[in-house]
């Protein structure tokens, strides 16, 4: 048997009359056949009732317009004596739509001062609590209307931002036209005047709890006659005469607490309000550093009062208001013990209710501020008071108290640190589950605050797992389906710093977050900068990953982030969009992806716009997806019919003093488009040549690379060498060779070199040049001397003697391995020359310089090396070209030199390795 309440529908008519709701009795039913199908529309009244409490308020407006029967239902009063209109863009004509469901409503939350306007027309005459945040554009005509509505409320709450148009006027009129108001805390207002207090103080008698937080200017004076205040707070507040407060504020008969957190107050005042105050019990006065500043101030010796401050234990303090404190375990978590008090008191409850309050108020003030000093009370206190009140009973407790969390572990937002001490003391003490079970909540402001917290502290990878292994992964991908912005916006935060980690991101895929995250894109596309921002970084991680890079491809995203790279004017949603095309361009030998994002429409086009941005950040990541973009040959092509040649030579022009990794993605995209020889000529006449060597001249290793590796394919036309001379590369090119740390840029320059001075320049020279060289005068056989003097240098720093003899003697596998091994050039396997290419390294293998030929057998066999990518490759082109002629008579050749005869000797064995017939 089980008690449980049913609503009674007699019909009239066509109609439903919904009845009064009385308890019976029944014998629970269940159902026989688990696989008979359920008519949701037969479910008893009271249980469809208690279904729509679990639902938004969006959702239970959805389902009342399912049927007739859950219409009547879906307006029951009880559904409706709260509403919370944060995350809802409320108007008047919405608001009216709501009427008829709000006759009853007694409890209004809302955002903004839209919704503020609004508020008058929802008609809900019985309102007794109106809570409002962002009420920076609230005026004095606004909030004296919604009063003068309400006049029975008993609870006005206008905060935590600043109310900087509310005056002293509607202070006024709040006391004016609501007798029977109980609370009232205002935040921010410039000036709380003395006629408004006395209003407060003569027009509501039952006002017992007052704030006025954060305010410029309060007349403490006044506050003294408000004899029915029972707790009060000015926490922030400045201009405080706290001399005239110690002398005053002592006489209030009910005072029981005072909040005076984040002031000036000293010790005297302190002193002065607790020994005089006959009723008062609690003092808060957190993060007040002229207080602080006293070492010799004690508060153990007011027997009686509680002073709650950085330096006092909190939890304790707190326990001693219980009557019974024989427990032992008393104190740990007085918050808790309150909670699950089965002996319940009335002032306690009151105290302890109020003081959840304004601690998560204060701590996250706090917490906004960062002030330097406060890590040691955060460990051993702050993160536990948060965590404690993330369980209040009070949802605005629970959620301040959760964007505290998300809030203090943040050092620099701008580059997302946090302090991995106090995110790891939140996953100590049972935090993530904690969050995680707020985000569970049908309430929205609930789900919105839990996921950002989640979101900052999963930047420590620790915390990341820990959210992993409680579940949290699954929890973010529900939330981020949601219909509400903030509640999605914050669950793409936290896939976002998820997805960072590798071992995640096969986890967010499985649980649906790669189609959650595209839809986000399609859902919010205008007016939604920040969610837009948040799934584009997250899909630019997880395209990271190859396998989710397809999932990725799969569920839209090309299409999604190709539309938010046009359309999209916000410079952080056009980072990550590129920065999500760019990661998905870079599988380009293990799927589709990089040919796909080239064909979606307008893709090449928009990035080349976005390499112009303003934005640093934009142009890096706009230049980094056109290089990974370049690798296909038809993207290549048509990159350029873009104006990628132009935009990229402009880009590379203006980044000599960038970032490094603007320096490097700027000369890895020519690079990438100047394995066309139509491109590289182009990109000479375009005056790409002299910013290419100012990039090489850089001190970074990447760039480096990119730079020479540009240079190197530039330099394979005559033309191009010939500019490179004139505008001093060989200098530069040399001091790459000889002295950069990666081998792979000392390698491309060496080549590059090679290739300008095997005598195809000397004969274009001949002939005459661009116009605009005529004028430049330069030594090519001084250029010569010197480059053919570091190609030698740099050759035989991958030759030893003593090996090389042993292998010229006997040609025995073992000793070619040595050289080989020797040789290697690790990252030189992943370079994918062109049949031109490879044609003139074989032809340089004639060429009468012992130099170049050495250097034309070393750029081979690292081409040809068994296990690099495109070493197969690179063997058919030498098969199709008749190389192995060239190169066995380069091995036997009497006159060249040693090195250039065991080079060309193991690229012989290469060939045969990759089972390649020799031509004879």
């Amino acid at each position: 048997m089980s008690r449980r309440v049913r609503r009674k529908v007699a019909k009239k008519g066509q109609e439903k009359v919904v009845l009064p709701s009385f308890p019976e009795i029944e014998d629970e039913v269940s159902c026989s056949d688990s696989n008979e199908a359920v008519d949701w529309t037969s479910l008893p009244d009271d249980t469809v009732i208690q279904l729509f409490s679990c639902l938004n308020y969006r959702d239970r407006a959805s389902l009342s317009s399912t049927c007739r029967t859950w219409r009547a239902l879906g307006v029951s009063p009880c559904l409706w004596t709260s509403l919370d209109l944060r995350a809802h863009k409320c108007d008047a004509a919405m608001a009216a739509s709501l009427a008829s469901r709000c006759v009853n409503l007694q409890k209004l939350r809302f955002r903004g001062a839209e919704s503020a306007d609004a508020i008058i027309h929802l008609q809900a005459r019985n309102l007794r609590e109106i809570s409002g945040d962002y009420c920076r554009k609230i005026t004095d005509a606004t909030l004296s209307v919604i009063v003068a509505r309400h006049e029975l409320l008993e609870s006005l709450q206008l905060g935590p931002d600043f109310c900087e148009r509310i005056s002293s006027d509607a202070i006024r009129a709040i006391a004016f036209c609501c007798p029977k108001l109980m609370k009232l805390r205002l935040s921010g207002i410039r000036d709380v005047s003395a006629d408004a207090i006395n209003a407060l103080a003569k027009h509501c008698p039952n006002l017992i709890d007052i704030g006025f937080l954060d305010c410029l200017n309060v007349d403490e004076v006044a506050l003294g006659n408000v004899v029915s205040v029972c707790f009060l707070s000015v926490a922030g507040t400045s201009n405080m005469k706290w001399g005239v407060i110690s002398h005053l504020w002592h006489k209030l008969p009910k005072l029981i607490g005072l909040d005076v957190s984040r002031t000036d107050i000293g010790p005297t005042a302190v002193s002065r309000l607790l020994s005089s105050s006959h009723s008062l019990k609690v003092l808060c006065a957190l993060n007040c550093s002229v207080l602080e500043e006293d070492t010799t101030f004690s508060a153990n010796r007011y027997k009686g009062k509680l002073l709650i401050a950085l330096f006092t234990d909190v939890f304790k303090g707190l326990a001693s208001l219980f009557a019974d404190t024989t427990n032992s375990k008393k104190g740990k978590n007085a918050f808790l013990d309150w909670r699950n008090s089965k002996n319940k008191h009335k002032n306690l409850d009151d105290i302890m209710t109020w003081l959840e309050w304004i601690l998560s108020h204060t701590l996250l003030r706090t917490a906004e501020s960062n002030p330097q000093g406060l890590d040691d009370f955060w460990l051993k206190q702050g993160t536990a008071i948060l965590l404690s009140l993330m369980q209040s009973s009070q949802e605005d407790v629970q959620e301040r108290a959760a964007t505290g969390l998300a809030t203090f572990v943040v050092i620099d937002d701008e580059n997302a640190s946090i302090d991995c001490g106090r995110a790891e003391a939140v996953m100590r003490d049972g935090g993530i589950r904690l969050l995680l079970d707020l985000a569970k909540s049908w309430r929205e402001g609930l789900q919105s605050e839990a996921a950002k917290a989640i979101a900052n502290l999963s930047v420590n990878a620790n915390v990341a797992k820990a959210v992993a292994e409680e579940g949290g992964i699954n929890i973010l991908a529900g939330l981020a389906r949601s219909m509400n912005r903030l509640v999605a916006e914050e669950a793409a935060g936290g896939l976002w710093n998820l997805s960072v980690g590798e071992e995640h991101k096969g986890a967010i895929a499985e649980a649906g977050g790669v189609k959650a995250l595209v839809d986000l894109i399609f859902k919010w596309s205008s007016g939604g900068d920040g969610v837009l921002e948040r799934a584009a970084g997250a899909l630019a991680n997880l395209a990271a990953d190859d396998k989710c890079s397809m999932e990725v491809a799969l569920a839209g995203g090309v299409h999604a982030l190709v539309m938010l790279a046009r359309n999209c004017k916000f410079e952080g949603v056009q980072e990550q969009a590129a920065r999500a095309l760019a990661n998905l361009a870079a599988h380009g030998d293990s799927n589709t992806n990089n040919a796909a994002v080239g064909q979606e429409a307008g893709a090449l086009e928009a990035l080349v716009q976005l390499t112009r941005s303003p934005h640093e950040g934009v142009r890096q990541e706009a230049a980094g997806a056109l290089w990974n973009l370049s690798f296909d040959d038809r993207n290549r092509e048509a990159i350029a019919a873009a104006g990628g040649v132009e935009a990229l030579v402009a880009l590379a022009q203006s980044c000599s003093n960038a970032s490094p990794g603007l320096q490097e993605r700027a000369a890895g995209a020519l690079w990438g488009l100047s394995v066309s020889e139509a491109n590289s000529i182009a990109i000479g006449r375009e005056g790409g040549v002299a910013p290419l060597i100012a990039l090489a001249r850089s001190e970074a290793e990447d760039v480096h690379e990119t730079a020479a590796g540009a240079l190197w394919n530039l330099a394979f036309n005559p033309g191009n060498a010939l500019r490179i001379v004139e505008e001093g590369g060989v200098p530069a090119l040399v001091h790459l060779c000889s002295s950069s740390v990666s081998k792979m840029a000392r390698f491309m320059a060496a080549l590059a070199l090679a290739y300008m001075f095997d005598g195809r320049m000397d004969e274009f020279a001949l002939i005459g040049t661009t116009t605009e060289s005529t004028s430049k005068s330069v030594s090519l056989d001084g250029a010569r001397r010197m480059a053919l003097k570091h190609i030698e240098t740099f050759v035989l720093t991958f030759s030893d003697q003593q090996t090389f003899a042993v292998a010229a003697a006997s040609s025995a596998p073992a000793a070619l391995a040595q050289v080989t091994e020797r040789a290697r050039i690790q990252e030189a396997g992943h370079l994918r020359c062109s049949g031109a290419e490879i044609g003139r390294f074989v032809a340089m293998l004639r060429n009468p310089s012992s130099i170049l030929k050495a250097c034309a057998a070393f750029a081979l066999l690292q081409f040809t090396i068994p296990g690099g990518r495109h070493a197969m490759h690179h063997a058919g082109l030498m098969q199709n070209a008749g190389a192995a002629r060239v190169v066995r008579a380069a091995a036997a050749a009497a006159t060249a030199p040693l090195e250039a005869k065991i080079f060309a000797r193991i690229v012989l064995r290469n060939l045969e390795h990759h089972q390649i017939e020799p031509s004879l």
